[in-house]
């Protein structure tokens, strides 16, 4: 390799490591003063950075908490969502959909729960992060209850708007919190609870035969 080249390399390797130092203090960060909301600083200390390296690598706060949200979507299952959700059968998608992404937040349930927490309380803190997962998750949701639909899959009677609200609710990360917290159920516990709730709101009994309407 020319010496050019190799630099050029070493560069890129030192960026990444740099950028990854950053987004690991700021999972440490909500980790450990999970009532506070980490300062710039604080991540900067613990990278072993100064603030205008983060600036310069992220933009803004809200682009360092953008890119640590998508690192975290990346680190604990976004593949096996993506691949649980292109199910092509309605059922397989609402109880693998489901399971993914109860295990994708069950893998970093302290951060996903803090996230959450600064989203209620103010949401410019994150910004925008969780808005943003959100936002995926409403899409998510309807494309289910559609799929669902389609399938002739939905309960008789119930409309796609009544599954989507009722898939989000179930979907939400603060139902699987109780579970897991509350009941002290483990997250692949919780995620089969979710599914069977899910199923029994949304879902036609199986055997039932689907509504005239379905997929017309």
């Amino acid at each position: 390799m020319a010496p050019r080249k190799y630099q050029q390399v070493l560069r890129a390797e030192a960026a990444e490591e740099t950028r990854r130092r950053i987004l690991d203090a700021v999972g440490q960060c909500l980790r450990e003063a999970p009532t506070e909301q980490p300062s710039l600083g604080r991540v900067a200390e613990l990278a072993k950075v100064s603030r205008s390296t983060i600036y310069a690598d992220f933009g803004s706060r809200s682009g360092l908490f953008d890119a640590f949200v998508v690192d975290l979507w990346e680190r604990t299952g976004l593949g096996e969502l993506g691949r649980a959700v292109g199910a092509t059968d309605a059922r397989e998608h609402l109880r693998e959909g489901i399971r993914a992404a109860s295990r994708m937040k069950g893998g970093e349930l302290a951060v996903y729960r803090v996230l959450h927490a600064m989203d209620r309380l103010d949401p410019e803190s994150a910004g925008g992060a969780v808005r943003h997962m959100e936002t995926d998750r409403r899409a998510g949701v309807q494309s289910l209850a559609e799929h669902l639909e389609r399938e002739g899959e939905l309960r008789e009677g119930l409309t796609v708007d009544e599954a989507v609200d009722a898939l989000w609710v179930l979907t939400s990360f603060e139902s699987l919190d109780l579970l897991v917290t509350g009941r002290t159920h483990t997250v692949d516990e919780a995620a089969d609870i979710l599914v069977d709730m899910a199923e029994r709101a949304v879902c036609r009994t199986p055997g039932a035969p689907a509504a005239s309407s379905r997929g017309a």
